[in-house]
């Protein structure tokens, strides 16, 4: 499935008919990590359901709808749940998002994620700040960009060697030792899911340089830089990397980690608005 540019933009009248400002800055909220979209002032809710063309999150622990309003003085969309290629849509699907953000006019977008440790030093609970992503899925044939260009956004190759914005880091690490939070680093592998990857599968990765892994993310990140959207990432830490097989994963240690992961993350995003 394959969206044009009308298409795109129906979806972006939609959302223009319900507010009266112009949001600046974007942000997927992941797995378990809902609650900072409970701060937002003033908020306007509309369920995935209501937008025409838009996919309805199917899995636990993503409430499924958008929340527009103010935080710490900024306007922001925030995505209250996201989409997974693993769900059963399509590429397009899972990034019309990020192609509707982009329409609105939003500048920044800040992804979250609950992730796997790849990296035996994370542990659950911890916060790794994305500096890059190792692409298995789109390596594989599913890129989002796969198809007809949209000029409109970007070029039919767009550069991925600053995939997060390198200012918008540093703003994190600042917030990050303001705070006195830990905050890791590394690079995050988005796989397709929706089974927890084996032993193996996690040995393959770290040696090719993985820090984290998770089933999202990584499509949103590549249409956002194809249409010059600047981006941050996080990663929570929901599980500790599996290497030798001893302990099992499961979806409901995933959610019950964004209790201890989500007060981070919001303090972390919040300083980053304030200091833009």
């Amino acid at each position: 499935m394959l969206f044009t540019l009308e298409m795109i933009d129906r979806v972006a009248g939609v959302i223009r008919t319900k507010i009266n400002y112009q949001p600046r800055i974007g942000l997927i909220l992941g797995t378990g990590l809902g609650g900072l979209a409970e701060t937002v002032q003033q908020p306007t809710i509309i369920p995935f359901s209501e937008l025409p063309g838009w996919p309805v999150s199917t899995v636990q622990g993503h409430a499924g709808r958008l929340v527009l309003g103010e935080l710490d003085g900024k306007n922001l969309l925030v995505m209250q749940g996201r989409i997974h290629y693993y769900e059963g849509y399509e590429m397009a699907q899972v990034t019309l998002p990020v192609r509707v953000m982009q329409r609105l006019g939003i500048e920044i977008l800040i992804v979250t994620n609950a992730a796997g440790a790849i990296n035996p030093n994370f542990m659950p609970g911890d916060v790794m700040l994305i500096t890059d992503h190792l692409n298995l899925v789109g390596m594989a044939g599913l890129n989002p960009l796969i198809g007809p260009n949209l000029d409109e956004f970007g070029p039919r190759f767009p550069d991925m060697s600053q995939a997060y914005d390198r200012v918008l880091c540093e703003l994190a690490r600042t917030v990050a030792k303001e705070n006195k939070l830990a905050l890791h680093e590394g690079v995050y592998v988005g796989l397709s899911g929706p089974s927890f990857e084996s032993p193996a599968d996690l040995r393959f990765l770290r040696l090719a340089g993985a820090d984290s892994v998770g089933m999202s993310t990584v499509p949103e990140v590549i249409v956002a830089r194809h249409g010059g959207t600047r981006v941050l990432g996080f990663s929570g830490i929901s599980n500790k990397a599996n290497l030798d097989g001893n302990t099992v994963t499961s979806h409901e240690e995933v959610l019950a980690s964004g209790g201890i992961i989500g007060p981070k993350l919001e303090t972390l995003i919040r300083g980053v608005l304030q200091a833009l």
